[in-house]
């Protein structure tokens, strides 16, 4: 099974890296990354906060998106293609193959994600500032929002065509920077259906914010490590529950 699961990974992690949006969006952050120099230039008194804002940022949209394109489209090519049939064919579970894709999506975005790191992290150390732990904590944590991300993109494509399944993981990134909003604006509602609908969108959203530390990177504020690891392992077992979703669906998916 490891052995099945290692080329499912490095499959995906090919496919992916040939993919030309994957070149392109790396190429665009890099220019964005480039270009926080002139923001930086006409903000002398703000320099480091702007450039963590500018540079995190652009790594975040950046990857944001080519997660969203790489999990909602990933299943309907395979069906498209027709190469689903290789697969169920073979002794590879669905579970396996899920899992194996995912993995593969997420190294990617893994390489992609140190690859700008360096170039920011290099370019703080040009301009003669400190790389703070923050930084460092907030690049980390880009990776597990990019996990839950990946893993709601699976979770539709399990069953849905790319369009509708990139649209609603759209919908669902945005949604989920808001969830907490969505649950205060709910509970002020003299609703009782309203506040009970707010509740459950809350908990069933993923609460993005809580993965988001881009924040504390510009103001420098550090985050106990124990909050940090209680939101890494939220963002995780999210992740673990929308796998198991897209597993129970594609398992009984028909392919003929």
């Amino acid at each position: 099974m490891i052995r099945e699961f290692g080329a499912l990974t490095l499959n995906g992690f090919r496919e992916a890296r040939r993919n030309r949006v994957s070149v392109v969006v790396a190429v665009f952050t890099l220019g964005l990354l480039l270009s926080s120099t002139l923001v930086t230039d006409v903000t002398v008194y703000t320099f480091q906060r702007v450039m963590s804002d500018v540079g995190l940022g652009a790594m975040c949209l950046t990857l944001v998106l080519l997660a969203i394109f790489l999990s909602s489209g990933l299943l309907s090519r395979e069906i498209e293609r027709r190469t689903i049939f290789l697969v169920v064919s073979k002794p590879v579970s669905r579970a396996l193959f899920i899992v194996g894709r995912l993995a593969g999506n997420m190294l990617t975005l893994a390489v992609l994600l140190v690859m700008m790191s360096v170039v920011f992290f290099t370019q703080v150390a040009l301009y003669g500032l400190p790389v703070t732990a923050p930084q460092l904590v907030a690049a980390g944590m880009l990776w597990v929002e990019l996990l839950v991300i990946s893993s709601v993109g699976f979770a539709m494509s399990s069953f849905a065509s790319q369009l509708v399944s990139a649209v609603v993981t759209t919908g669902v990134y945005f949604a989920g920077h808001l969830s907490a909003d969505i649950y205060s604006l709910a509970g002020r509602s003299s609703s009782v259906f309203i506040q009970w609908l707010g509740k459950g969108i809350y908990y069933l959203l993923p609460n993005l914010a809580r993965l988001n530390f881009r924040p504390q990177a510009s103001y420098e504020l550090m985050t106990p490590a124990v909050d940090i690891a209680k939101s890494a392992a939220y963002g995780v077992g999210y992740a673990g529950v929308m796998v198991a979703l897209a597993v129970f669906v594609f398992s009984r998916r028909d392919f003929k």
